[in-house]
């Protein structure tokens, strides 16, 4: 099997209910079987309610299942005790939501090294990589400015630097695009892109938009907690040159 067919994320019969051995009990996901190979771009859409915001958080390490089996990069995240999930989403995950959650009245740079300062690089290696990654996503020159200084792309850009931090097997972007005008969204979705193709960084994209998720090579539908549907397809996207996609936010 070539590393672009080796499987990083596995889940099976992935179950998650609410207030269990009540009256209430109510399932949300009911039974997902869902592989992610290494390298891949892929969507999870789905409207409100439809349980992928519960299955990001499942993915994620931020919430456990209540049934089923998930490892990612061959560990058993299943299995894992609780004292090393915050340890495994640092060193496995990088976050991007549509929040942005960044520190406040902390700037840029101290935003984008945080998650390495977790992971115990020394302060030097923290801000080479974290200026590295700002430069990467066009805010080198807004590197010192505060989140409350910066626009709404600004602070999406920092917030792919930051997910980018720790070089992590997986990101994991929840609606990026979902407080963001048109234009400054297709600034940030062409990140994801030059990630995907220039780095081979392994993208899940959480949506609502049946449009943003045309543009990946693999969709993956969810409704009413279950996967149904899914597609491959060829994608081409035309997008502006650099420098004009830099000033767009």
């Amino acid at each position: 099997m070539s590393n672009n067919e080796e499987i990083l994320l596995k889940a099976r019969n992935i179950r998650k209910s609410y207030y269990i051995g009540t009256p209430n009990e109510l399932e949300i996901l009911h039974g997902i079987d869902l592989d992610i190979r290494k390298g891949e771009f892929v969507s999870i859409v789905g409207q409100s309610g439809s349980g992928k915001s519960t299955l990001m958080n499942i993915l994620g390490i931020l919430d456990r299942q209540t049934v089923g089996e998930y490892s990612l990069n061959g560990i058993d995240i299943s299995n894992a005790p609780a004292k090393e999930l915050a340890k495994l989403r640092n060193r496995h995950i990088g976050f991007v939501f549509q929040t942005y959650n960044l520190i406040a009245r902390t700037d840029a740079l101290s935003n984008v090294e945080m998650p390495m300062l977790y992971a115990g690089l020394s302060p030097k290696e923290r801000r080479a990589r974290a200026e590295e990654l700002l430069e990467m996503v066009g805010m080198t020159e807004r590197m010192h400015h505060t989140p409350d200084e910066l626009s709404g792309g600004q602070k999406q850009r920092v917030a792919i630097a930051r997910a980018m931090a720790n070089n992590p097997d997986i990101i994991l972007a929840d609606e990026p695009t979902g407080a963001l005008d048109s234009g400054t969204g297709r600034m940030v979705m062409d990140i994801f892109h030059d990630l995907h193709e220039k780095q081979g960084k392994t993208i899940v994209l959480i949506t609502h938009s049946n449009e943003l998720a045309a543009e990946t090579p693999r969709i993956i539908t969810i409704s009413d907690g279950n996967i149904i549907s899914e597609k491959t397809q060829e994608i081409k996207i035309i997008r502006p040159a650099t420098e004009e996609r830099k000033e767009i936010c």
